[in-house]
């Protein structure tokens, strides 16, 4: 898994955003223009933001990311 560093690659995205995941929607906490992958530490601008999962609080940029995320706890168990 790589990581990307706080500030990496967010130049003219603006802000970081805090949401609060339910099921089939979010809230915004602290106003922003993007949330990051969980899993790959990436910029996710809010308009684009499609994957998360409520249950862990968690955003993804991808499908992909979700199943790294899931086969990571799999081999943790």
């Amino acid at each position: 898994m790589i990581r990307m560093p706080a500030g990496f690659g967010t130049s003219g995205l603006g802000s970081e955003a805090t949401l609060e995941y339910s099921d089939s929607d979010y809230r915004i906490i602290r106003q922003g223009t993007f949330v990051r992958c969980s899993v790959t530490g990436s910029p996710i601008p809010l308009d684009e933001l499609r994957y998360w999962s409520a249950e862990r609080q968690e955003a993804y940029a991808s499908p992909e990311a979700i199943l790294q995320r899931l086969r990571s706890e799999s081999i943790a168990r």
